[in-house]
């Protein structure tokens, strides 16, 4: 049984969305770097970033005990292999999309995401709903279905984070283990891909005199992912999955606002009957999350 703590949840989730959304526009000043040499860097980057969390808050111990445990379980060595993959992928499409203007894209699966979740807080886990929670479901998916109306379809961006995320989410809860040292060994297991896809690629020749890249950008990168994601992935475990999935409603809000005003994309009114009503979703859940804290 998960052991709750709303106040910090929420404070942890939304601080991680903020990072997140600064992220999608920290990767356009990696230029030229693509989108899979900024994905194998941020690993690169990530790993002593998050050992030294490790370090920091003491978790060494736990961390030796989870490898450990995933040699000799091999069913917890599956989960968390299994885990690592999906993560990955929803590493590279978010810093892929702001190179190629897919960002608003990518931000329309973050939308999804948080009903996805809400649905399977209600139906997998059983976790009731309140009305405020129903109503923030229902206003998300009027817009969902003024998307694919106007559409008739989402693209794979779409899909890839709307439909790749909740799997990992329900495996995470599965393996039952501190967030910090899962989401380190997710990291490490992901570190043999990144280091191949450095030695490989053309990115080295690119970056070999740039300073600010070594000093300053890449360090950054790995710095701000790491907070991120560790943010993230510690508020997944403190709350609810239900509260959690309408939290995630704050990140694609903040996507949509750094997309238009730094990114350069343009936001049309077709897409404003789709998103305005997921607004109204956003407003109520900070509503909701009001009265969590305040009462929950």
């Amino acid at each position: 049984m998960n052991e709750y703590s709303p106040r910090r949840g929420i404070a942890l989730s939304v601080g991680a969305s903020a990072m997140f959304a600064l992220l999608s526009a920290y990767a356009t000043l990696l230029a030229p770097l693509s989108g899979l040499d900024i994905f194998a860097w941020r690993i690169m980057w990530t790993v002593p970033g998050a050992l030294l969390l490790v370090a920091l808050r003491k978790r060494m111990p736990i961390l030796r005990q989870l490898v450990y445990r995933m040699v000799t379980q091999s069913a917890l060595g599956v989960a968390t292999i299994a885990a690592a993959a999906l993560l990955g992928m929803q590493l590279w499409v978010f810093l892929w999309a702001p190179l190629h203007g897919r960002m608003l894209e990518v931000s329309l699966g973050y939308f999804l995401l948080p009903l996805a979740m809400v649905l399977v807080g209600r139906f997998y886990y059983r976790e009731r709903l309140d009305p405020l929670q129903w109503a923030a479901v229902v206003c998300a998916a009027v817009g969902v279905v003024h998307e694919f109306w106007v559409t008739g379809a989402f693209s794979w961006p779409t899909l890839l984070v709307a439909l790749g995320y909740p799997p990992y989410f329900v495996l995470r809860r599965k393996i039952q283990f501190d967030s910090l040292a899962v989401f380190t060994v997710e990291m490490i297991l992901l570190l043999p891909a990144a280091v191949a896809f450095v030695a490989s690629g053309g990115s080295l020749p690119l970056i070999s005199g740039r300073l600010d890249m070594w000093l300053l950008l890449l360090p950054g990168l790995g710095a701000l992912s790491t907070l991120a994601l560790a943010s993230y992935l510690t508020a997944s475990r403190l709350l609810p999955v239900a509260l959690f999935g309408i939290l995630g409603y704050v990140e694609p809000v903040l996507l949509v606002l750094v997309s238009v005003t730094l990114l350069g994309e343009t936001l049309s009114a077709a897409q404003l009957a789709t998103y305005v009503p997921i607004w109204i979703a956003v407003a109520l859940t900070a509503l909701h999350s009001l009265r969590f804290v305040r009462f929950g």
